[in-house]
């Protein structure tokens, strides 16, 4: 199976989220595979804000059946949340049980004016009602795979599939 290209979809979110940045405009990119494409489109798009980024896990709806399965990260968020137009980044969207938890953890730092969810790639197979504003491209994944981003040494961004552990 051919996958997209990452750095390719990337510059095609540049693209369509140019004319939407203003003034207040902010950025959160979710750890891990989010705050890296976060990062990517945060410096094109010249947001003013600074970047935030999020860790969810503890906000996760079945945390207490998977508990932490990987070193958790800080949450930062260096700009006021409330009135700002937000631009929630993440990987892969999925389930959408990550963004609701994310959703849950940025309402705790204010009520921002707006929140669109920006993904590199939607897999399908919601199991809330969740959608992205801004989508890079939608991906079949076969049963038993997952799509994840992963950053080579050199920052280039790659989509690739993998078994997934909890099928």
């Amino acid at each position: 199976m051919k996958l997209p290209e990452a750095e390719a979809l990337c510059q095609q979110l540049v693209r369509e989220l140019k004319p939407r940045v203003g003034p207040k405009t902010a950025m959160v990119g979710l750890h891990t595979g989010g705050a890296w494409l976060a990062e990517r489109l945060h410096k094109e798009l010249a947001i003013k804000a600074p970047l935030g980024l999020m860790d969810i896990a503890f906000y996760r709806d079945d945390y207490a059946a998977r508990g932490l399965k990987h070193d958790p990260k800080r949450t930062t968020i260096p700009f006021d949340v409330n009135g700002a137009e937000l631009l929630l980044v993440d990987d892969v969207l999925f389930s959408g049980r990550t963004i609701r938890a994310a959703m849950n953890e940025l309402f705790d730092y204010g009520r921002p004016a707006s929140i669109s969810l920006v993904v590199l790639a939607d897999r399908g197979g919601r199991q809330l009602p969740i959608c992205a504003q801004h989508v890079g491209a939608k991906v079949e994944v076969p049963d038993g795979q997952r799509l994840r981003l992963k950053r080579e040494t050199s920052g280039k961004l790659v989509l690739v599939l993998e078994a997934d552990r909890a099928a």
